[in-house]
């Protein structure tokens, strides 16, 4: 079967999109969680005001999030099941990939803290917040250095 190159090294300009438009309201809802909206008066900026508005920003993360976990999952099962022959993770796919299973991996425990009869230990919640934000941090300067220097989740084998 013939491929166009650009089928096979990366996804349709749709899920890219999808991707983009996700990672960005999860970093800046992310950083809602904090009070640097507020603290430094960004959300006094007319229709940001919503930043500095916790359950607002927590919310739409936790949207983003599910947004994000399908996205992830479809991505897999396209790279894994639907063609596993046809391309590889480059070395920076590989860390970005390990980057976002951390941030996943201490999300998903962020979210289990929020149950009630949760019963993290506060050392365990700090470990995870620190993971999570570094997590973050890291795959955002990784994924700047990536678009900089045009570096590719994949490659065409």
């Amino acid at each position: 079967m013939n491929h166009n190159h650009s089928q096979t090294a990366a996804p349709n300009s749709t899920v890219r999109y999808f991707y983009l438009t996700t990672v960005f309201f999860l970093t800046l809802t992310g950083f809602g969680q904090m009070p640097i909206f507020k603290r430094y008066y960004i959300a006094d900026i007319p229709g940001l005001g919503w930043l500095a508005e916790f359950f607002v920003t927590h919310y739409i993360h936790y949207l983003g999030a599910i947004v994000f976990l399908a996205l992830a999952s479809y991505l897999l099962v396209d790279y894994v099941v639907m063609k596993p022959r046809s391309r590889k993770l480059t070395a920076t796919g590989w860390i970005r990939c390990i980057l976002l299973a951390g941030i996943l991996f201490s999300g998903v425990f962020l979210v289990i803290r929020n149950f009630s009869g949760s019963n993290l230990s506060a050392a365990f919640i700090i470990l995870l917040d620190l993971g999570h934000l570094g997590g973050a941090m890291a795959f955002l300067l990784l994924s700047a250095y990536c678009l900089i220097f045009r570096k590719k989740w994949t490659t065409a084998v």
